[in-house]
């Protein structure tokens, strides 16, 4: 039986000369690595009430989507600066090269509604804590994070854990 990991293709070089690119796509493309993926990511959870998930753009949206659709909850996209309507909070972040933004509507999510975070890659714990940081900011209480993959060498679920996440992944991936 094939495990979530044998699933994910890695493309040389990509986007940059000496990058290791984790491509989730030919996970999400076969029915079984997805359907064992959605269980594998919803698992430690089993037991606990929701009322969001919280997808991070791009393929946190992907993941989210079928994980609120399993538990029966709302789906709320984090996404880049102005790609939503409406009024919006945003959270400012640094990336390796400069800085970027995330946003989410003013109203998508109510004090005290528990919340799961999910995205596809952990690497340096950057777009998830500014996720974190929005989520927080409207009222939620984040139950838990959970990742397809994790890239330990950049620290990203130690930035998490630091921030009192729990984070679970499904797997890693040495190299950058």
């Amino acid at each position: 039986m094939k495990d979530v990991k044998d699933y994910i293709r890695t493309i040389v070089d990509f986007p940059h000369e000496g990058i290791l690119f984790r491509d989730v796509t030919t996970l999400f493309a076969d029915p079984r690595g997805l359907r064992l993926c959605i269980d594998q990511l919803l698992h430690p959870y089993a037991g606990q009430r929701f009322d969001k998930v919280v997808g991070l753009e791009a393929r946190g949206f992907i993941l989210g989507g079928a994980i609120a659709h399993q538990l029966g909850v709302g789906f709320v996209p984090i996404r880049k600066k102005g790609k939503l309507p409406g009024a919006v909070i945003s959270e400012e972040y640094t990336l390796e090269y400069g800085a970027a933004t995330m946003e989410v509507h003013d109203d998508a999510i109510s004090a005290g509604e528990k919340v799961l975070v999910v995205d596809d890659l952990l690497a340096t714990g950057g777009t998830a804590a500014a996720g974190i940081t929005l989520v927080e900011r409207l009222g939620g209480e984040i139950i838990g994070c959970a990742f397809v993959v994790d890239l330990p060498e950049l620290g990203g679920r130690e930035k998490l854990e630091a921030l009192g996440m729990d984070v679970h992944v499904l797997c890693e991936f040495e190299g950058l």
